[in-house]
């Protein structure tokens, strides 16, 4: 007797036809071993460290930024490389030393205070002289779990209240519909300061708990639709005619068939959340100083565009893009392997 596969072996079967699924699916593993060997302080355990001079340009723009920083007054320069005295400047103090540094009179001095600090690195370096490469790396160890963990908590909240009210309908629907009226009659920014305010704690779960409480009820609405309209339908009949319990009906026979709705929200939430993150460690909510990620390199960023520093800012944005495409794109094939309307 021939056996036909389940719900996930057929999921899978169409994923795997689908190229553009399966090479999202090879990014966001990357990004997550990457998480994982970051976590296990397997690599970047030294990005703190101070590996370069301050706003170190990339390798490949470093002929740029050497010209765009060179000054104005080439023959000043010159008598002071080869050593002729310059006119005292009464409004720079520092002018002198200035002379000594650019003729190459402290590098001595400055040798054997410890390791030479790199002119360049391969995408340059921060205020602190820390390698954008690795920051980044380390970034994404905290963006990642707060996207995704945040998101879960979310689609997970309102995957289970709507199931709940729309199953059961009557006082329960009213009782989670007036629940959902309070959480969205406050804006969404107002309710995560007043959850931040009561959990009065820093760091990655504080960051979890916050998004993940304010952000389940774009879940809960579209859920709560699909089980009003799937609990009426012929399969969901006949499993209570052979005596499935109601716990059986809602996740068993109609969960998997409004799984591509939880998927879809799964996916928007994540890129939400990731940027939730950028505005919570802007107004002082978020991650805890010594912990970097995507939103505190972020923020920093904004300082150093003014000085023309860009390079921080294109590392975390670039990071962002691939990830939050490549499971966009992922999410969006998985909604179809799972839709039992889609051939």
């Amino acid at each position: 007797m021939q056996h036909s596969p389940g719900l996930w072996a057929l999921a899978w079967r169409r994923l795997r036809a689908d190229r553009v699924a399966m090479l999202a699916l090879a990014v966001v593993a990357a990004f997550l071993l990457m998480l994982l060997l970051s976590a296990g302080g397997l690599i970047v355990a030294d990005w703190e460290d101070e590996v370069a001079v301050s706003y170190a340009p990339p390798g490949f723009a470093a002929a740029a930024a050497a010209a765009a920083a060179a000054p104005a007054e080439p023959a000043e320069l010159a008598a002071a490389a080869a050593g002729a005295p310059r006119p005292a400047n009464e409004f720079d103090p520092l002018a002198e030393d200035l002379r000594q540094l650019r003729a190459g009179h402290g590098a001595g001095a400055m040798a054997g205070a410890g390791p030479a600090l790199r002119q360049t690195l391969p995408f340059g370096a921060d205020k602190w002289g820390h390698d954008v490469v690795k920051k980044t790396i380390k970034g994404a160890e905290t963006s990642i779990v707060v996207g995704l963990v945040a998101a879960a908590l979310a689609v997970g909240l309102g995957t289970l209240f709507g199931a709940v009210a729309g199953y059961y309908g009557g006082l329960v629907d009213d009782f989670f519909n007036w629940f959902y009226s309070v959480f969205t009659a406050i804006p969404s920014i107002l309710m995560i300061l007043t959850v931040a305010a009561v959990l009065q704690q820093k760091g990655v779960p504080t960051i979890v708990l916050i998004l993940g409480l304010t952000g389940w009820t774009a879940p809960f609405r579209l859920i709560r639709a699909e089980y009003i309209k799937h609990k009426a339908r012929e399969y969901v009949m006949a499993a209570d005619a052979i005596g499935a319990s109601h716990w059986r009906r809602m996740f068993s026979h109609i969960l998997p068939n409004v799984s591509h709705v939880a998927l879809v929200q799964l996916s928007i939430l994540v890129v939400g959340f990731i940027k939730a993150e950028v505005i919570l460690s802007f107004l002082g909510f978020g991650v805890p100083v010594g912990v970097v990620s995507w939103g505190s390199m972020l923020n920093e960023a904004q300082n150093e565009l003014i000085l023309g520093k860009w390079w921080q800012l294109s590392a975390a944005a670039l990071a962002m893009a691939v990830l939050v495409t490549a499971f966009s794109l992922l999410t969006d094939a998985l909604r179809d392997a799972l839709d039992p309307k889609v051939k």
